[in-house]
């Protein structure tokens, strides 16, 4: 039987102060993250979803084994995009011309992305996702669910949880949202986007 693992963050614990620090993340990856791969691990036995992968499962599961399922796909995309803290951080091409395309200015993407994650009630993400032919939209999507269960292809992801953000900003989600730029590493997004 396939067993997952919690993945292993690609930076030091503390590469992302002071946008989301050493602290948060350690509980985020390591206690909020780690459970997630431990309830699935526990609840695969004999569920017929035993040898499939996190997409599959989160694309044919439904209750504990979809939620835990997606919370570490949704998670190891997030953790996966991020390295040190850069000023004046933006993508490059193709994907920054395909911003540009879809929603008017790379301001403009971010306006809107933010304000996707800002405006969803209750936890969940906002995300960048490109369809079939290439566009580009953003999404919001509650509790475990991710935009491959919409035939999107998942690019880049802001976590709205509280558990996310709230050592470090407590109530104040949007200043959150506003800070993760400095830290998406555009790289690792174009690698999804091709």
């Amino acid at each position: 039987m396939k067993k997952f693992e919690l993945m292993t963050l690609p930076y030091e614990v503390n590469a992302l102060e002071p946008v989301i620090s050493k602290q948060t993340l350690e509980f985020h990856h390591g206690k909020h993250l780690a459970g997630y791969v431990n309830n699935l691990n526990g609840l695969l036995p004999g569920s017929g979803f035993e040898e499939m992968s996190l997409e599959e499962i989160v694309c044919k599961a439904s209750g504990g084994i979809l939620n835990n399922a997606g919370q570490i796909l949704n998670h190891n995309l997030y953790f996966g995009q991020f390295s040190a803290p850069k000023a004046d951080n933006a993508p490059t091409r193709p994907l920054a011309e395909a911003i540009v395309r879809d929603f008017g200015s790379f301001e403009a993407f971010k306006e809107a992305f933010q304000k996707g994650g800002a405006t969803l009630f209750g936890s969940g993400w906002v995300w960048l996702s490109a369809d079939k032919d290439g566009k580009l939209v953003i999404t919001q999507e509650t509790n475990a669910a991710n935009p491959i269960q919409k035939g999107l292809k998942p690019l880049l992801t802001f976590d709205v949880w509280e558990h996310a953000y709230y050592l470090d900003y407590q109530n104040r989600r949007p200043d959150h949202l506003a800070a993760l730029w400095q830290i998406i590493d555009w790289e690792v997004v174009e690698s999804r986007f091709k």
